[in-house]
């Protein structure tokens, strides 16, 4: 199935999203990443004793008609960045209206066009099964990214994905150079705090991004329906069920949920994880900037 993600409309809100970002330096992209070594940049750092060996171009000959020492200036190292952004593609985030999969590549190509115009590199992982998928190539400019939007547009989202497995079994997952952003309703048995641990220890700064449709988050069910698991192998799979909702047993789905939800929310604190969860039908603006989005932009 062929999802729409890229038009004018929504690159103009790109371009805007971008410039908001930049104009106030908040956020992921909001500026060059500074490495924790010294390098070559114009920006002043810190100041050292000269030692045999050192490039006498650095010294500070200022300081030096202070103290009498010789002092080299050292300066920031400013490097590039490799982002992945990992999308779970099981069937579940085929349903919803609006449909989950439609919303999540859209946050994915969102955060993806952000890196670009920040200069980062970006890898798409397609999560499917206990594999991560890479959609074939790492985007370094604004061409490949639309390149890789229109394979997302591609994407199918059908069976279960492991989570854990499907993370932990990347080949290329990074190490201390970058951004994950994980694009997922998290529903889901797969232990997924394991992977999150393993990116952890890859030195990986952490995004999780959990996606629900309007229904997850407000049902509104009332009689007799018929609850199709969107992973059943067919009709007759015993995770199908006929029941009868009342609003007792609709109160106690919304309990579960919370307390799933905060499940989530202090796991991620715990690790200095960056988590929200956005519904299906939000604007992308709201994705990125939260709550107050109109006031940002309009400062």
């Amino acid at each position: 199935m062929k999802r729409r993600i890229l038009d004018g409309d929504f690159l103009d809100r790109l371009d805007a999203a971008a410039l908001v970002l930049k104009t106030a330096m908040t956020g992921y992209f909001g500026g060059s990443r500074k490495a924790r070594s010294y390098g070559n940049t114009v920006e002043f750092a810190d100041f050292r004793e000269y030692t045999a060996g050192d490039d006498i171009r650095r010294i500070d000959w200022n300081v030096f008609a202070r103290t009498e020492k010789y002092f080299i200036k050292l300066f920031t190292d400013e490097r590039q960045m490799h982002n992945h952004i990992m999308i779970d593609c099981s069937a579940s985030m085929a349903c919803g209206n609006p449909e989950k999969a439609e919303a999540a590549l859209k946050i994915a190509a969102a955060f993806g066009y952000l890196s670009v115009d920040a200069m980062d590199r970006v890898s798409f992982e397609l999560l499917k099964g206990d594999k991560a998928e890479n959609i074939g190539f790492t985007v370094g400019n604004k061409d490949s990214f639309y390149r890789a939007a229109q394979k997302l547009e591609s994407t199918d989202f059908d069976g279960e994905t492991d989570l854990e497995k499907s993370i932990i079994n990347m080949e290329s997952p990074g190490y201390d150079d970058g951004l994950t952003i994980i694009i997922s309703d998290f529903l889901t048995d797969s232990n997924w705090k394991k992977a999150i641990d393993f990116l952890m220890y890859q030195r990986r700064e952490i995004l999780m991004i959990q996606v629900l449709s309007p229904d997850e988050l407000y049902p509104d069910l009332d009689g007799r329906v018929q609850m199709l698991d969107s992973e059943a192998v067919d009709i007759a799979d015993g995770r199908n069920m006929r029941m009868m909702m009342t609003k007792k047993m609709v109160k106690a789905y919304q309990k579960a949920l919370d307390e799933f939800e905060e499940e989530l929310i202090s796991f991620c604190a715990s690790r200095n994880v960056t988590f929200f969860t956005v519904s299906s039908d939000e604007p992308i603006e709201k994705v990125i900037f939260g709550k107050g989005y109109e006031t940002e932009i309009i400062k």
